[in-house]
């Protein structure tokens, strides 16, 4: 890493803290009833649904609450977009969309993930992109804040029944939490230059005649291919270019905040109109992290030892650094390959510092290595580089950063909770070590407790692998493939690892808008999230229920150094050991034959 890599990082880092230590202290008092004025704002909306805001679930009735909700969006968002054809808001004429890619951007945008295998200004209405897509940024994310402060309850009460009423969580989030950040920071990128209209699309002729080479297509719409299976390509031209409007700062805004990742453009964050300017791009990079970051503080208030989320936060952190100096240093190292065609052609084409293939110039590689570890770490998937082009080994970091189980600050809620399952795994370990029965912030932790944690950490491997053993073994999962070998491996892992995880990033090399992929990885997305939320919301029921004990000389302490370094331990052996054949197919095998090359 050069000296510009560091101070992008080091800055980063202070004003994150910056931020998401007065953000926490908002967050807390919403959840816990505090806030007096929007307490007064919901009574109405309570008795219209018919909810007693006082009146909370246990863990079962959460669940189910949250499943039903969950549920009622798949729904929603499918009949949107595939009756958008008919709705008002859609002056392009977009067409429905297909059933297949309808039902798979429905469980996607639903489940945070917001995997798009469609290009956005291609393919959705104004009224699908605002009504669909953005109102599910909200409420996927939502989703993930009522999970995580269920279980924190869980942690903090003793002898309780209850962890809550899921209907009061999932209001609070979204509108005093998410909405208004979301405005602010909507008004914020519009000051930069992110567009907000309602406009149509604008067609303006260029100076120059353009040339280029697209795949041709058969009937049913897909790319045909030769007889070695390379795309057929037919020569195009003109002199007039189509420049997409739409609402997009309004849905960029929670895209960050929210952690979805879903852009508005094909090109997401990479796109001068969602992301202009270097300003812009930092202020996107710190939202992603914004409300994970302070929810390790929420954490901390709520069981009454901030101590316990700052250890949290530090294990997060230490494990982002460490990836994010790899990604960074194989990028600026650029592609060795072509060191073969002589030192002045390999200078001109490694554009003189690293891999720029790929990736804005206006952002560099720093800006765009960190990017993407943020991205992958946090559950949120928008990009604003192209993974597809990374080095092999800078491309394993974004890979691995889903694969540990997108616990490094990780999503909106899905980060804390998830790490706080590794946690109650740290400390199970640690009393097998001692012959101790292991206890965290005073609740015994237990048979039912570590079954629910061992099916937490073991669905999305298990999706990862099975998903991707699926696609490489049918036909309909080889023929999404371009890039034979190892690289072709590397795309279908991502995209398994991306889908399972919630995260919604790909290597694009991969032509994964087929009926089988669209299938498959919806499949994948709707268990990968609530195949976890369903367990954790176990333990928090379970947890809850106990009482708390004294503090003993026995007592691990879980809020210093040698707990840090346990959990940190603990989400290396346990959640990437997993990966480690398959991560050996990929991308390390292609970093040998490039290096060897």
């Amino acid at each position: 890493m050069n000296t510009q890599a560091w101070v992008l990082l080091v800055a980063y880092l202070a004003v994150l803290l910056l931020v998401s230590w007065p953000l926490a202290g908002m967050i807390e008092a919403v959840m816990a009833g505090r806030f007096d004025i929007g307490k007064r704002l919901e009574a109405p909306l309570y008795r219209l649904a018919g909810v007693d805001p006082q009146a909370e679930q246990g863990w079962l009735r959460y669940a189910l609450g949250l499943l039903l909700f969950n549920g009622i969006g798949v729904l929603a968002v499918y009949a949107l977009q595939r009756w958008q054809a008919v709705l008002p808001l859609n002056p392009q004429h977009m067409a429905a969309v297909s059933v297949d890619s309808a039902f798979n951007t429905a469980v996607s945008f639903v489940t945070n993930t917001n995997w798009q295998g469609y290009g956005g200004e291609t393919t959705m209405s104004y009224l699908t992109q605002m009504l669909a897509l953005t109102v599910q940024n909200f409420l996927s994310a939502a989703t993930g804040i009522a999970v995580v402060v269920a279980l924190i309850r869980g942690f903090a009460r003793h002898s309780a029944q209850a962890i809550g009423n899921v209907w009061v969580d999932l209001t609070r989030s979204t509108l005093w939490i998410l909405l208004p950040l979301s405005v602010v920071f909507a008004l914020i990128m519009s000051a930069q230059g992110v567009i907000q209209n309602m406009s149509p699309y604008q067609d303006v002729h260029t100076v120059e005649a353009q040339h280029w080479q697209e795949p041709k297509l058969g009937t049913d719409g897909q790319p045909l291919k030769d007889a070695k299976g390379q795309p057929v390509m037919e020569d195009k031209s003109g002199q007039t270019q189509t420049i997409a409007m739409g609402p997009v700062a309004s849905q960029l805004a929670i895209k960050m905040l929210g952690t979805n990742g879903g852009g508005f453009f094909n090109a997401n964050s990479a796109h001068p109109y969602e992301n202009p300017t270097a300003w812009s791009n930092f202020l996107q990079m710190l939202a992603i992290f914004a409300i994970p970051a302070a929810l390790c503080f929420v954490f901390g208030r709520m069981v009454g030892d901030l101590r316990q989320g700052w250890a949290v936060l530090i294990a997060m952190t230490v494990l982002f650094v460490a990836f994010v100096i790899p990604a960074t240093f194989y990028e600026q190292q650029g592609n060795p390959a072509l060191a073969s065609l002589g030192v002045d052609q390999a200078a001109s084409l490694t554009q003189a510092g690293g891999n720029m293939e790929g990736k804005e110039v206006r952002f560099g590689i720093a800006a765009s290595s960190l990017f993407a570890t943020i991205t992958t770490a946090a559950s949120c998937g928008a990009v604003n580089a192209m993974h597809d082009s990374f080095t092999p080994m800078g491309g394993l970091v974004p890979l691995v950063m889903m694969q540990l189980g997108e616990v490094v600050f990780g999503g909106v809620g899905s980060g804390l909770y998830g790490m706080l399952v590794f946690a109650i795994m740290a400390v199970f370990i640690a009393g097998l070590m001692i012959g101790r029965t292991p206890e965290y912030l005073g609740k015994k932790i237990e048979s039912h407790e570590m079954k629910m944690v061992s099916i937490a950490i073991l669905v999305t491997p298990l999706l990862v692998l099975i998903g991707t053993a699926v696609a490489v073994l049918t036909e309909g999962g080889k023929a999404g493939i371009f890039n034979p070998g190892p690289h072709g491996f590397s795309e279908i892992l991502y995209a398994l690892s991306s889908a399972a995880n919630n995260n919604g990033s790909a290597f694009a090399g991969l032509s994964a808008n087929t009926p089988f992929y669209n299938l498959l990885l919806a499949v994948v997305m709707w268990f990968g999230r609530f195949g976890i939320i369903v367990p954790v919301l176990a333990i928090a029921g379970s947890l809850a229920a106990k009482k708390r004990l004294e503090v003993t000389e026995g007592t691990l302490p879980t809020h210093g150094p040698l707990f840090v370094v346990l959990l940190i331990g603990t989400v290396l052996l346990v959640g990437l050991l997993n990966y480690v054949p398959a991560l050996a197919l990929g991308p390390v095998v292609e970093h040998l034959m490039l290096w060897a090359h």
